[in-house]
């Protein structure tokens, strides 16, 4: 059959077959394409089919960067060197000054009886230092334990000297990262010449060798008034005031340097305690 307009249709596309061989469309179409192929009429007789709709397939996933590796040990952007032990300071030439004990980093241990004066004078020698310091008080990290707080007053068992261990060895723990990070640190405690639990040893182990210790100790009668404005469970009872100051004295012929502040205030306790900082560091106490 002939078309009066056009060229013939192709052959029938048959379901599972591709499109006859031999059959071009350009063969019959000379010239370059005109626009789309023509859609050929439906047959007569039938319906039209609809055409099938294309489905968009899934939207591509928006790009996802990668995942940083995991942060080093930081706060904030700012790196922290960890705490060490602190050594021994070097013992120096004899013709090489002493350095200024208010411009060193420093780890101080200031020991001494209760009423001697240790929390005051820390804190004002702290506070009065051209580099930064902090202080760090046994006695108040040991009350950080509100319920089940395991008062030595009423009697040291098995409970307060695990709270006392545990209270040292945070204080420990703190001066070495702060020291570490250039603070310096001045730490009290009523350490006991002649008890091993409540002694030196374990400052040295949780600090370091290079920790200095100096032992405030003025007079009994001193030490009794200035308890006497105490309060709370830092107040004790005059026995136990005088049994403490007595078994301080034990220091004496310690080697261990020692400032009788019965007559000074606190800035005097503190110039006082810088002079002897000044030789401690050019010559190490040996404990």
């Amino acid at each position: 059959m002939q078309h009066p307009v056009g060229s013939p249709l192709p052959p029938p596309h048959q379901p599972g077959h591709g499109p006859v061989p031999g059959w071009s469309p350009a063969a019959h179409h000379p010239g370059p394409p005109q626009g789309p192929a023509p859609v050929p009429p439906p047959a007569p007789g039938y319906p039209m089919a609809p055409r099938p709709v294309p489905h968009p397939g899934p939207a591509p996933a928006p790009h996802q960067p990668a995942p940083a590796p995991p942060a080093p040990d930081t706060t904030g952007h700012v790196p922290l060197p960890p705490g060490g032990p602190v050594a021994v300071p070097s013992v120096l030439p004899a013709t090489v000054a002493a350095p200024d004990p208010t411009t060193t980093t420093l780890a101080v241990l200031l020991i001494g009886p209760a009423g001697a004066g240790k929390t005051s004078v820390a804190k004002y020698w702290a506070d009065h230092r051209r580099v930064p310091t902090a202080h760090i008080s046994l006695d108040d990290v040991r009350e950080w334990v509100r319920s089940g707080f395991a008062d030595p007053q009423t009697g040291w068992n098995e409970h307060s000297e695990a709270q006392y261990r545990l209270a040292r060895r945070t204080c420990g723990f703190s001066a070495r990262n702060f020291l570490a990070n250039g603070i310096s640190c001045i730490l009290d405690d009523a350490v006991f010449p002649d008890r091993p639990v409540v002694g030196l040893g374990g400052w040295k182990r949780h600090v370091g060798p290079g920790l200095l210790p100096v032992v405030l100790l003025p007079g009994l009668d001193i030490v009794l008034e200035r308890n006497a404005e105490r309060s709370g469970n830092r107040r004790l009872t005059d026995e136990e005031v005088a049994r403490i100051h007595g078994r301080m004295a034990g220091w004496y012929g310690s080697g261990l340097p020692i400032i009788d502040n019965s007559q000074l205030d606190i800035p005097e306790t503190a110039h006082l305690l810088d002079e002897v900082l000044s030789r401690s560091i050019a010559s190490p106490p040996n404990w």
